[in-house]
Formats: C-alpha cells, structure tokens, sequence
C-alpha cells in the first residue's frame, strides 16, 4: 500500500477546498487550526496510510489552496460544517474519523453534534463547547442577572462573545479583540506575515510564552507589540523548510486574504454565539479521544475543563496528555500523538 501524498481539489458548498490525502480505507479528516493548513498533518499522514486508512488532511476555507473569500458568512461555524461535509460526501459519505486541532477541535466537536451520522469517532485537542467562544460547556442558560457588567471570559453563556473579548482588552491586550476589526491585524500582519508565524508558532509551542500579553496594555497595541521574540530556527519540532512551507501557504497577493481564513473565525465569535444556542445543552455521545500537550498555553482560556468534559462527553474513551508538547501537538510530539492517535482508531475501526 502507497504510502504517497497526493493533493486533490474538492467541491464543497460552492466552493473549492484544497486537501492532501495518503492511503486507502476508512477515512481520517483531519482539520487544521490556525495558524495552519492541510500541512501541519504532514507527520501522520505516512503513519496513517501505512495502517490501512485514508488520511486526508484540508485546507480550511481561507487557507492554503483552498478558496479565499472575503465574504464573512461563509466563516461561521454553521459554514463551515457544510463544507465539510461537503469533503466527508467527495469520499462518499460514510462516517469519518474526525481528528481536528485548534480551530479544526472546534469543527471536529461540531460535527459530531450536529451531524453525527457523519463521524464515526472524534480526536481533538481543544474542549468542547469553547467554539470561539462558546458557552464552556455550561448550558444554555444565563448565569448571572440581566444589566450585570460584563465579565473578561473567553467562554460564557452570558454576554456576546465581542463583549467579553471588549472586557479582557481593558485589562491588557488580548488578540481576540484585536482581530475582530477589520483593517488593523491585516494592515500590520500581512506585510510581515513571516515574522508573525514566526513569533507566534513559538509563543504557543511548550517552549513559549503566549501570555506575556498580560504585561501589555491593550489600547493602542498590535499583536507583534504583545508576542515576544521568536529565537532563530530551526527549533526541535520546526525546521527553516518547513515553516517556510507555512509561509508560503499564507502568502497571497492580496493583504486582506493573507490571514483570512483565521481572522474571519475570529469575527464569526458572536455569530456562531448565537448558532450554538440551539445545541448547547447538547452531550457529544461520539466515542471521542482528548489528547493534549501538557504545555499548551491554550489552556489558560479552559477553566475546569476537565469536570466540565466529564459531564458534558459521555461519549470520551480517555485523555492523553502529552509531556514536551505545546499548543501543536500533533507537530511537537507526532511519535506520542501518532501512537495514541493509532491505538484509538483501531479501537473503533469495526
């Protein structure tokens, strides 16, 4: 059996998603974050392909090769499930392994809730119900009284999510408030798209330091003033070629389409607020894998997580952290996350 990447173009809910795909049988989706793209799966794809299944890795709307619009409703998370499924249906529409990261965590949690004929078995590395920013698997229902003032939380079920990313940018900066205008994150991040890959993908790696943005104020500030200086690559789980891929796989001729993909979910925040009311009393029943780095600076945003999955994940098998890993787990520590990754999906391969 090959195991050879090959890159294909899929039509998806009117639009043209790029994915790279390895090997044949049961199909593996495996969905990004951000920053990323269908290439930060390239440590198991092999892996995947030589134990018997399709691995097909996308592009998101927005990324890579995938179709860049501008539009913002095709961002939300409603969106983007079409799109997906969309993919899931190219391969002829039989449940999928969903394995997503970051972002692709939060798509990955959302397909299992609300299309869960189309997944078979859920891996992801973010919790569920924090869908930037969810509800923190608290319910439906306000907690606090109306015309209370607004809290700094990243997840509630009080308040649009704009308003309390508004709460946590007086305190200091924080990006998700910085990136829900349009204009200021393009205007200072495409022109020096490398640098801020760079600063960033070390930030939130183990060895990082994502929340010195709490000593800088939030007013007046942009992200490269917050995100401390990136040492030289190569780095232990990056080399110069591959983070170049990166960059090449942002860069666009068009400033504003440069970090689209990523910037638009950001500004889908209050949107896909509202979207979720309808499913967030919802448990996911889906057999599911959590695995995690041990050092993912994410995790500051994720109060009791662990209780609350507790409650809310009937369908969770078990949780792997992983020791040395940060925020890209899956490209830190791919021996450890490959085997767990293995060892679940042949738990429910028949």
């Amino acid at each position: 059996m090959t195991t050879d990447t090959a890159h294909i173009w899929i039509e998806a809910a009117g639009l043209t998603l790029h994915a790279v795909t390895a090997g044949d049988g049961p199909l593996v989706l495996l969905i990004h974050g951000f920053p990323g793209s269908a290439y930060a799966w390239r440590h198991q794809m092999a892996p995947l392909a030589a134990a018997g299944y399709r691995a097909v890795a996308v592009d998101c709307l927005g990324y890579g090769r995938s179709d860049r619009p501008l539009h913002q409703a095709l961002y939300t998370s409603e969106a983007a499930r079409a799109q997906l499924t969309g993919v899931i249906d190219f391969f002829g529409g039989a449940p999928a392994f969903v394995v997503g990261q970051d972002f692709g965590a939060q798509h990955a949690w959302n397909l299992a809730v609300r299309s869960p004929d189309l997944v078979r078995a859920l891996v992801a590395t973010i919790p569920y119900d924090y869908d930037l920013c969810g509800r923190a698997m608290l319910g439906a229902g306000p907690r606090k009284a109306t015309g209370d003032p607004v809290r700094p939380d990243c997840a509630s079920p009080d308040d649009l999510p704009s308003a309390r990313f508004a709460a946590m940018a007086a305190e200091h900066f924080v990006h998700l408030h910085y990136f829900q205008a349009v204009g200021p994150a393009e205007a200072e991040l495409a022109p020096r798209l490398a640098e801020f890959l760079r600063r960033d993908y070390h930030a939130l790696s183990a060895a990082g330091d994502l929340w010195s943005w709490t000593c800088v104020a939030g007013a007046g500030t942009g992200y490269l003033d917050a995100l401390p200086p990136a040492p030289p690559l190569p780095w232990p789980w990056l080399s110069e070629a591959e983070f170049d891929r990166f960059v090449a796989d942002f860069a666009h001729p068009d400033p504003a389409r440069v970090l689209i993909g990523g910037l638009a979910s950001y500004r889908a925040a209050d949107e896909n607020w509202r979207i979720g009311a309808e499913w967030a009393d919802a448990d996911v029943h889906t057999p599911t894998l959590f695995v995690h780095g041990r050092h993912d600076p994410a995790f500051g945003f994720f109060p009791d997580w662990r209780a609350r999955m507790a409650k809310r994940v009937p369908g969770l098998r078990r949780i792997v952290e992983i020791a040395g890993a940060g925020h890209f787990v899956q490209q830190e520590r791919p021996d450890a996350f490959n085997q767990a990754l293995l060892r679940f999906l042949a738990e429910h391969r028949s």
